[in-house]
């Protein structure tokens, strides 16, 4: 035991003395292993630090306050919920019972005794320097005790009159305004003063305003009806403290109320499972990660982890090798001395875990500094606010751990090497004939076809996308095993190749123990970017395969879907001067109820309203009633194949802007900007006709109906029991277009003059436009300005066609991968030109002129770097292919079984191509080798160091 230690002591004190008489060599493999160390300890930092703890979470939620109050939303029917008071349901659902209408007297489940604080917030659209802006506003006595942790002020002070607000950090960098200036909302003569600049710790990015209690939104709800904008959307919690908390008992009291509660007794010491309702109800199903989900997070965490050490140590590897080269005397010294293999073998070791060692603090260290440094920037990136600064030991002991292990396992190989050189050999300098390892290229050859027929089976037959993954890797780890064989093939190539490179691809053969790992590791860079991009533009072909556009190429929509279009003239006027437009047409919308209701306002006396299909015309398979809720559970798969067919249950697959009822009010230019040609149409609307692009609404008299809803609720109760929803139909003489034509959601046409004699109320919606060319950026980016002075909510889309969003990702992709090529390939001929420097000076000493040293360091980079790409991308092509495969199968399946069930019209079968990306390979092979060759010989010294004699 003792001459184990004394042996190993001395071990490390000859490795810790020869790292730092090699400092450059020794910094490389520090910096190498240490960087992933950086990387992986300040995500473990940043991710605990992110992580709020049960009590961190509730001093944000919910203050000092004891409990928060909220209604459930399913009216005043009683409630279960969880313990956080996340999730709620209903104690008891009926499906055929509406929930009751009107909300909950939260106040009837506030107990006796304790002190109350409201919670309100809206919307309202304030003023800011430059025009409007959507806010979210607060009612909250921010500076009460109660309040305190909820929300952090910065600057100046929480509201204290009813004229006064606090602002956000955000909303005053996006508004452009500051402390002391005025706000007030649209459409509202009151104005406030702004007293004060806060931030919410979990909402950073949040533009929000706080007033005091009653100071805002009631007034402004009022103001919004008088001047016919969209009402505010209020919601109210109360916050409680009582004296011994909100025990779980009062929280399910609470329910019974139709009351949600998240208590901060119950947070901190939730109930037995036994004890919560709402996990013991039928059918309840809380979401758990199983453990087959867990294992295979954790298997993905650790290929991952795996990867990249065996990355590391192949980078890694030859600098170690080259090393024990360069200390091959030192190392037959001790051989000579008494030594035998096991302390050659520990010396070498001693090296990889010394750099192991310092690379583990290092990088721990600089992760720590650098993630507390940062921690402003993580917290502004992510958006909200870092608990406690988390240290966890542990973990960032084990972190430190794997850069030990990854120094040891880089050494292994040059440890292992380095024991069986004899004594005589290391001391005289000779290398010795060393043959090649057969066993390891049939080894890898046999990992690549298992591999391939394991990718093979699961891509064809288990349909796996996990099984292809494995054998991918497999194969991939057999080319790596095969690599020193193929680098050996690769130098009968040199046959043909000018001096330089034949002595570079001769020295890079030659030298396989140092050529081989750095192969290797850009082969695993290059097979992964190439994997991700083939999968990528296979992906993209069939994206732009199933694309469907909005509009015209080339078209604009400008639509406005609140407070009664209002601001519609100036959104038109404003596309039509910044943009190139070619013709515009004005559409309107048919309003029911008050005009500033917006198109998904529903209660509150705003209605909507739909194109009426005759019973003769509806489909059987959606006609549902009291009596047969469910039409297609009587019908076999045939007969709903079959009638998926009938052009009555035909749905159209045009994609295209939102129209609210399908009906747009608008003249003939509406059919020109979206590219319908059909003289008949026209004069159809001229006669003031309604032109529908759909069979279904018409009925035997060639008219359509459009039925005015006042009552949505009601509406919705008579569809649930099969019977006409209640509203004032108006039928309108109808042209049906001819030929399908393609319509971009628009399902009808009515003039504005028609619908102002039919009796039907109208509000401006947008307008369309077509243009003479395609708008530039600078066009796009004056418009979004003048819309974001307007203040107003416009939905505006140009249409441009399909819009790669892989180009981007497949550069980095390829710059990646060029980066670690370049860097591995750089690695390997530095040690190349460290180890081969005598062949350097005597190519000096028999007359090569200076440049010839520059070009043979260009061409070992080279040399390795084509090797690897072009070893790598082929590897890179099966997992894509396999994933492809796989995916093609499974929607292949999952179209026949909805055939099979009678579901699907026999529309196209899946398109899952399989497409090559060729510009990135060229890319990867041409243009990466040749940089890292010019690279490495614009960096190389013409002439070396002159060395003494060696001593005979």
């Amino acid at each position: 035991m003792t001459n184990w230690f004394h042996s190993w002591r001395a071990a490390v004190r000859i490795a810790r003395r020869d790292a730092w008489r090699y400092k450059g060599r020794s910094f490389l493999v520090l910096a190498m292993i240490a960087l992933p160390i950086l990387g992986v300890s300040a995500a473990d930092l940043t991710l605990r630090s992110s992580e709020l703890s049960t009590e961190e979470s509730l001093a944000r939620s919910l203050g000092a306050a004891d409990a928060r109050l909220t209604e459930s939303g399913y009216g005043s029917v009683p409630v279960f919920q969880d313990p956080t008071g996340g999730t709620s349901a209903p104690a008891a659902e009926d499906d055929d019972k509406p929930f009751p209408d009107g909300g909950t007297d939260v106040t009837k489940a506030i107990p006796a005794g304790a002190s109350v604080l409201t919670d309100s917030t809206g919307t309202a659209k304030l003023t800011t320097e430059y025009g409007l802006l959507q806010t979210e506003v607060r009612e909250l006595k921010a500076d009460d005790p109660m309040a305190r942790g909820m929300l952090t002020l910065l600057d100046g002070r929480f509201p204290q009159k009813a004229d006064e607000v606090a602002v956000t950090e955000h909303f005053l960098e996006t508004s452009g305004l500051r402390v002391g200036s005025s706000v007030t909302a649209r459409g509202f003569e009151r104005t406030y003063r702004i007293t004060g600049v806060y931030e919410l710790p979990g909402e950073l990015t949040t533009d929000q305003v706080n007033a005091l209690p009653g100071a805002f939104l009631g007034a402004y709800k009022k103001a919004a009806d008088k001047a016919g904008l969209q009402r505010p959307n209020v919601s109210t919690t109360h916050l409680l403290k009582l004296s011994g908390g909100f025990t779980w008992n009062m929280v399910k009291e609470a329910n019974t109320k139709g009351v949600v509660v998240v208590s901060r007794a119950v947070a901190l010491d939730p109930p037995a499972r036994s004890e919560i309702p709402l996990y013991q109800k039928e059918g309840w199903d809380p979401y758990e990660e199983s453990p087959g989900a867990r294992a295979a997070a954790l298997a993905a965490v650790g290929t991952v982890v795996g990867l990249a050490m065996l990355e590391i140590c192949l980078l890694a590897g030859p600098a170690f090798a080259v090393g024990a080269r360069r200390s091959r005397r030192q190392l037959g010294l001790v051989g000579a001395n008494g030594g035998d293999r096991r302390h050659i073998r520990a010396i070498v070791l001693s090296g990889g875990l010394v750099i192991g060692a310092a690379a583990a603090v290092v990088g721990t260290a600089l992760g720590l500094i650098l993630t507390y440094a940062l921690r402003p920037v993580l917290e502004d990136y992510i958006g909200r606010r870092f608990g406690s600064f988390d240290i966890r030991p542990l973990e960032l002991l084990g972190i430190a751990l794997l850069a030990v292990l990854t120094g040891l396992f880089a050494a292994i190989v040059p440890a292992i090497t380095s024991s069986r050189q004899s004594v005589l050999a290391s001391l005289t300098g000779r290398r010795g004939v060393r043959r090649s390892n057969r066993v390891l290229p049939l080894v890898g050859l046999g990992a690549v076809l298992l591999g391939a027929a394991i990718a093979l089976y699961g891509s064809v037959i288990s349909d796996q996308f996990v099984v292809v993954a494995g054998g991918s890797a497999i194969a991939e780890l057999g080319v790596v095993a095969m690599t020193p064989a193929l680098v050996g093939m690769f130098g009968r190539t040199g046959r043909w190749l000018p001096l330089s490179p034949r002595l570079a691809l001769r020295d890079a053969v030659r030298n396989r123990g140092r050529t081989a790992p750095a192969v290797a590791a850009v082969l695993a860079a290059v097979a992964g970017t190439v994997a991700v991009a083939t999968y990528g533009a296979s992906e993209e072909a069939q994206r732009r395969a199933e694309y469907r556009a909005s509009l015209p190429h080339g078209a604009v929509s400008a639509f406005i879907e609140e407070d009664g279009g209002r601001d519609v003239p100036a959104v038109r006027d404003a596309v039509q001067r910044l943009l190139p437009i070619d013709l515009r047409a004005d559409v309107d919308r048919v309003s029911v109820g008050r005009t500033g209701c917006s198109v998904y306002s529903r209660g509150s006396g705003c209605g909507l309203y739909e194109l009426v299909i005759p019973k003769a015309h509806e489909c059987p398979l959606w006609i549902s009633t009291e009596e047969n809720p469910d039409p297609l559970a009587k019908l076999s798969p045939e007969e709903i194949r079959k009638l998926s067919k009938d052009w009555r249950c035909k749905e159209s697959d045009d994609n295209g802007v939102y129209v609210e009822g399908g009906l747009l009010i608008g003249d003939a230019k509406v059919l020109k900007v979206l590219g319908i040609k059909d003289a008949a149409a026209e004069q159809a609307l001229a006669a003031g006709k309604l032109v529908t692009f759909t069979k279904p609404p018409v009925d035997t008299t060639g008219k359509v109906g459009i039925r005015l809803i006042t009552d949505p609720d009601k509406a919705d109760e008579a569809r649930m029991k099969g019977t006409e929803p209640p509203g004032k139909v108006v039928s309108l003489p109808a042209h049906l277009a001819t030929g399908e034509p393609r319509t971009y959601g628009v399902k009808a046409l009515l003039t504005p003059a028609a619908a102002k004699a039919a009796g039907l109320t109208t509000v401006p919606y947008g307008a369309l436009f077509s243009t003479d060319r395609m708008p530039g950026s600078e066009q796009r980016q004056k418009l979004d300005a003048e819309l974001a002075r307007l203040g107003s909510g416009v939905q505006l889309h140009v249409e441009e066609g399909y819009v790669s969003e892989n180009g981007i990702v497949l550069l980095a992709l390829t710059v990646f991968a060029g980066l670690v090529t370049i860097g591995a390939a750089g690695i390997a001929t530095g040690l190349a030109q460290a180890d081969a420097e005598a062949d350097l000076k005597t190519l000096s000493a028999v007359g090569a002129p200076p440049r010839v040293r520059r070009t043979l360091s260009g061409f070992q980079c080279g040399v390795v770097a084509a090797m690897g790409v072009v070893l790598g991308s082929a590897a890179g092509v099966l997992p894509a292919m396999g994933l492809r495969l796989t995916e093609g199968r499974e929607r292949q399946r999952w179209y026949e079984e909805a055939l099979a069930q009678g579901f699907g019209d026999g529309g196209p079968a899946p398109y899952v191509p399989i497409v090559i990306p060729w510009a990135t390979l060229a890319t990867l092979l041409i243009v990466v080798p040749t940089g890292a060759a010019v690279l490495a010989a614009l960096v190389t010294r013409s002439r070396g160091a002159l060395a003494r004699r060696a001593a005979t």
